[in-house]
């Protein structure tokens, strides 16, 4: 595929190196400041946008730019029509709106907080665990995360993708609750913490814990490369089932809809 990358900073770079060794090409680079970007386009500017993507000739697009961006670029990039995936998080709140255009201008794309194939894995098991240890009234439950310092939301949409989950498992938990507790915590609250230190490239546990013992369950990153791959992936599994029919355009979709 021809690729337009929308974010050029550390996981772009990591996306194109990734896509170049699977055999794709990369169309076009857009961000407002890296120095090696093929195109600067300040944020806001969707029309500039929208011209340096259709110009490149892509046929697909990655955007991993950033939450103040990333709503601005949606808007912009959708009327394309091109098979669209979006890592960047931090706009679930503005997904409606989205939803509609999309449903308006046939544009289709796929988000979610993380591509990792292993982390969709993760998903499908602290679900699993969620449900069985629902009935277990002895169990609570908690959610750990750690990034990097360079990372611009807390906690990680990741966290918060696991969190919901966890939750349509276990009709006892309500509410996230991400801030630090001064109270005694009510049962239905699902705590939600984050550490950013270093370099981490990514790790979340989740903990099942009673009085008789803990389970933990985690993932953990050793690299951005498995964001990237999966991220690559999805587009051109995106590309194929809207081709083959099996995806319908003009709608969002999830990592589950693909695998």
């Amino acid at each position: 595929m021809n690729i337009a990358l929308v974010g050029y900073g550390q996981m772009g770079h990591m996306i194109a190196s990734v896509a170049i060794k699977a055999g794709h090409t990369i169309a076009v680079t857009v961000d407002p400041a890296a120095p090696d970007a093929a195109v600067a386009v300040p944020y806001g500017d969707g029309a500039a946008l929208r011209h340096a993507v259709q110009e490149s000739g892509a046929d697909g697009i990655i955007e991993f730019s950033h939450p103040a961006a990333v709503v601005d670029n949606i808007t912009a990039l959708l009327p394309l029509r091109l098979p669209l995936i979006v890592g960047t998080t931090g706009w679930i709140d503005r997904e409606p709106e989205i939803a509609a255009l999309a449903a308006r201008c046939g544009g289709t794309l796929v988000r979610s907080a993380n591509f990792s194939v292993g982390v969709n894995m993760f998903y499908r098991i602290v679900e699993e665990a969620a449900r069985l240890l629902s009935g277990f009234t002895e169990y609570d439950t908690a959610v750990w995360e750690a990034h990097h310092t360079r990372k611009a939301d807390s906690p990680s949409g990741t966290a918060l993708e696991i969190a919901r989950r966890i939750m349509a498992a276990d009709s006892r938990k309500t509410e996230i609750v991400t801030d630090a507790f001064h109270h005694k915590p009510c049962p239905e609250q699902l705590h939600v913490s984050s550490t950013r230190i270093g370099s981490v490239p990514g790790t979340h546990t989740v903990f099942f814990d009673s009085p008789a013992d803990t389970i933990e369950i985690t993932h953990t990153a050793r690299s951005r490369e498995g964001f990237a791959s999966g991220a690559v992936h999805a587009l051109c599994r995106l590309a194929n089932r809207l081709a083959d029919g099996s995806l319908q355009p003009g709608k969002l979709y999830g990592m589950e809809d693909l695998f």
